[in-house]
This record gives structure tokens, C-alpha cells and sequence, in this order.
């Protein structure tokens, strides 16, 4: 299993609009940068993701789990060269994480959320999102 951060504005879709769809879950589309939209080819099934609003809050605010891995993206009429995954809400954190708690986080340096902080979909290795999760679960 592999561990992901996936932003959205939450303006555009939340993570109540996500738990509101249920276990049919939601097409996660719209990618278009390549390093981002390669993340989501890497995806498999069963992968567990942190959902972040991004722009708005700045905070990890979920879990979402991947139940469909990369296909065209049915929002990419051109090309059809960017990919969507499917995802379905697994839970709410009790304490959202923000980004300045991230940054406060000597141990957490390292990720792609503070060094590449435009990037919309990137890996969270297995020790980060164990601290992650405590501090939202706290």
C-alpha cells in the first residue's frame, strides 16, 4: 500500500461533498500538471490518501481511499492524454492538520507539500503520514 495528499479548493469539492457520495465514490480529475498526474498513474487500488483544501484553510482535513485506479479523464476532451482515479470518502480527521502545524513539524521537512507546494497530488511515506494522522487524531 502506498500513501498519497491529494488537494482540492474546497470551493470546488470538499471533503463533505466527498462523504456525501459515498461508496460510490468520486472521480478525482482535473489533474493537469504531468508530475501530478503521474502520482495518480502510480496509484493502486486500496492506496489511502489525506485530502487537503487547499487555498482555502490550508489543512488536511480527511482520508480518502482509492477504489479505481488511473483511466482517461473524461474532463480531458482534447488529448486524452491526463488521467483521473476514483476515490471514495473514509473518514474525517477530529482535528484538521494545517500546513503551518506541518511546518512547525521538524520530522516533516522533507515532504513534497512544503517543497513543491503547487503540486496537487504527491506521496506521503509511511512514517510522515503516521505523524500526520496522530496529529489530526489527537
Amino acid at each position: 500500500m502506498q500513501y498519497w495528499l491529494m488537494k482540492s479548493e474546497p470551493d470546488v469539492w470538499s471533503i463533505d461533498q466527498q462523504k456525501k457520495n459515498g461508496s460510490k465514490g468520486s472521480t478525482w480529475d482535473g489533474v493537469r500538471n504531468y508530475q501530478a498526474a503521474n502520482n495518480l498513474k502510480k496509484m493502486k487500488k486500496g492506496d489511502l490518501c489525506f485530502f487537503y483544501h487547499s487555498n482555502i484553510g490550508k489543512e488536511i482535513v480527511g482520508i480518502v481511499k482509492v477504489i479505481k485506479t488511473a483511466f482517461i479523464d473524461p474532463a480531458d476532451n482534447n488529448e486524452q492524454k491526463f488521467v483521473a482515479v476514483k476515490v471514495k470518502f473514509k473518514e474525517k480527521l477530529k482535528k484538521t492538520v494545517s500546513l503551518e502545524k506541518i511546518k512547525k513539524n521538524k520530522a516533516l521537512s522533507h515532504l513534497s507539500l512544503l517543497k513543491q507546494s503547487r503540486l496537487s497530488v504527491m506521496p506521503i511515506d509511511f512514517k510522515s503520514w503516521k505523524i500526520i494522522y496522530k496529529m489530526g487524531k489527537v
